[in-house]
């Protein structure tokens, strides 16, 4: 039976949960998860755990936040005065934000906080500093 190695193309199932056990992605209900190992199209853990995997597997692996989307950074939080926001924006904690880098770069923040005078936004992956737990079935090896 073969086996998934770097550089094939794969399809895979999976569940993502937080240790709570609350799901925060799945494809069950959807098309396969395709992808080729190696060229970081995926978080790198989750890469690890499909190699040597035959068609048909099943695994549940835990991955550490070093291996997905990295730890908690408070340095990508920042507090804005309202007025620095666009006028017709009333903001409100979860509310997801983009802005744009001076290089032209876009990035996404998450409201956290809101005054009367003050937002703190979070560019925070709403991942970050998480363990996270796939359960991972391999499909297909294209």
């Amino acid at each position: 039976m073969a086996e998934a190695t770097q550089g094939d193309t794969v399809k895979v199932h999976y569940t993502g949960k937080l240790d709570s056990g609350m799901v925060f992605d799945s494809s069950v209900d959807r098309d396969p998860l395709e992808f080729t190992i190696g060229e970081g199209q995926i978080i790198p853990g989750f890469e690890d755990a499909v190699i040597g995997m035959g068609p048909g597997e099943a695994t549940t692996t835990t991955i550490p936040p070093e291996q997905a989307y990295g730890p908690y950074r408070e340095d990508m939080t920042m507090q804005v005065e309202r007025s620095q926001l666009p006028k017709d924006l009333e903001p409100e904690i979860g509310q997801r934000l983009q802005g744009q880098q001076e290089n032209g770069e876009t990035v996404h923040f998450a409201i956290t906080e809101v005054s009367e005078e003050s937002v703190t936004l979070d560019g925070n992956h709403p991942l970050a500093g998480k363990e996270l737990i796939f359960e991972i079935e391999l499909v297909e090896i294209v």
